[in-house]
């Protein structure tokens, strides 16, 4: 494997490494096979995505890899397809390098070319510059390369955040409160590089934990799921969970080539070539199985701990309404999460997508003062939150989970405590904000201008949720747990 290890490399060392356009296939590659051996050890996995560093990362291009990424976005914006690249890496002053990478777009509505208008290719006298979603596939075009242990990252811009922390502060919260199946994330420096150009700063980006098979990896042991050979699924808008939504036809595996698009509810992610029908009746089976059960019922409980990592699931569901994530599973429509069924049979609840919290909200009229029980839905139509909810320990046990969430007497939730990581964080990021695209340049306590509750802010206001001037989220998060 070509892979160069630089220490303190100038920007036009670091520019004339970038990728031909079409790098060879190597099948030779170690899963962690990412930088020599050598006395600097490379980061660990969890230093990868360390919330209290700010990294730097680099993306090189040449010219031809750069306009079919573009030209590829004005013929379908929702390609998935993979152009090549040289992914640098920085943190403390060590460089690492890894050569033929994949790199494409990504988002839903929040998809976007990121230089000039339809049509137009680079232009290296003037670029118009614009910020948009990567991801970062380290063995695309290498097989098996990894970037400690890693075999995707992705790339996110703050956007409709000015706070510049409401999808870190999530997953940080998951994490503090030994949610273990939720990503990984943290702060970096987004650079991109087109041949050997002057840099073009991207700004402060969120780097964020891909779901694959290699995230299942970094999670196999005691306590947690026992193999990564099971069937991890991707659940898009309608992935409600019920028997009328595991029909045949929305269950595939979705492609988003320039040649042909599939998507489908739930889509598998792993076990592609060989597994598909085998993971397809689990699910089907799963979710039938679960809607045939009483309500409430000891036969239901027996399923349920066989078939279900319930703590994980009450813990990831109480960080859920605290953060006050309504586009997700139980309130919106069944979408912003993926499942694993490991190979024991039991299913994982994966939270992911968590930019639109703390304050941004819509279809529901507050997030911050909506019961808490009653987040969304408790009928038919979301069956599984139906089914864990009726059982009187396990509702008993998630309004226990939330209240120690906002207890001062621990490091989660609690206004002074949340309001102490976010300002370390401003202080930290606030330095390498503004940036070549002339967008996002200044930090700002707001939530996003189309959301339904403007006054809500995170480091100022009361606890009154909208009813009286400016309300600070954690304040009237805490003051809406009435039991």
């Amino acid at each position: 494997m070509k892979v160069k290890w630089l220490i303190g490399a100038s920007l036009s060392v670091l520019c004339a490494c970038t990728p031909d356009v079409q790098p060879p296939i190597v099948d030779s590659v170690q899963p962690n096979d990412s930088v020599p051996s050598t006395d600097t050890p490379a980061p660990t996995y969890e230093e990868l995505f360390d919330i209290e560093r700010v990294s730097a990362v680099r993306l090189l291009m040449t010219t031809d890899a750069w306009n079919t990424l573009l030209g590829n976005f004005d013929i379908d914006w929702f390609n998935d397809v993979y152009v090549p690249a040289t992914f640098v890496y920085e943190q403390n002053g060590i460089t690492y390098t890894v050569d033929s990478v994949g790199v494409r777009l990504r988002g839903n509505t929040s998809r976007r070319r990121p230089e000039g208008v339809a049509g137009e290719m680079h232009n290296a006298q003037s670029p118009d510059w614009h910020h948009a979603h990567f991801q970062v596939k380290f063995d695309e075009y290498r097989k098996k390369q990894r970037f400690v242990g890693c075999d995707r990252v992705v790339l996110k811009w703050f956007k409709d955040d000015a706070a510049y922390c409401r999808e870190i502060y999530s997953y940080d919260l998951f994490r503090r409160f030994g949610v273990w199946m939720a990503p990984r994330a943290c702060y970096t420096r987004l650079s991109l590089c087109i041949d050997s150009e002057q840099e073009a700063y991207f700004g402060v980006y969120a780097l964020i934990e891909g779901i694959s098979k290699t995230f299942l990896t970094q999670r196999m042991g005691a306590d947690h799921w026992q193999s990564n050979d099971g069937n991890l699924w991707k659940a898009s808008w309608g992935a409600t969970l019920t028997p009328e939504s595991v029909v045949d036809g929305n269950i595939g595996i979705s492609v988003a080539t320039l040649e042909q698009h599939e998507d489908y509810i739930y889509d598998l992610k792993t076990n592609k070539k060989t597994g598909f029908e085998t993971a397809k009746t689990q699910l089907q089976t799963f979710v039938t199985t679960l809607n045939g059960l009483k309500s409430g019922s000891t036969e239901l409980k027996a399923y349920l701990e066989t078939h279900l990592a319930v703590d994980q699931f009450l813990r990831a569901y109480a960080v859920n309404v605290m953060v006050g994530m309504w586009d997700d599973y139980w309130c919106n429509n069944g979408t912003n999460y993926y499942f694993y069924f490991d190979t024991d049979g039991k299913f994982y609840f994966i939270p992911y997508d968590y930019d639109n919290t703390l304050g941004t909200s819509n279809v529901m009229p507050n997030s911050g003062t909506q019961d808490l029980l009653n987040w969304g839905s408790l009928g038919s139509d979301r069956m599984l939150m139906r089914k864990v909810m009726s059982i009187t320990e396990y509702k008993e046990r998630y309004k226990a989970y939330i209240k120690e969430l906002a207890s001062p007497d621990n490091d989660y939730f609690y206004t002074d405590r949340s309001m102490a990581r976010i300002r370390a964080w401003h202080a930290a990021i606030e330095p390498y904000v503004a940036n070549d695209t002339g967008e996002d340049m200044v930090i700002a306590d707001v939530p996003a201008e189309w959301g339904n509750c403007p006054f809500y802010r995170l480091l100022s206001g009361n606890e009154r949720g909208g009813s009286d001037g400016e309300a600070n989220w954690f304040r009237t998060k805490i003051n809406s747990i009435n039991f």
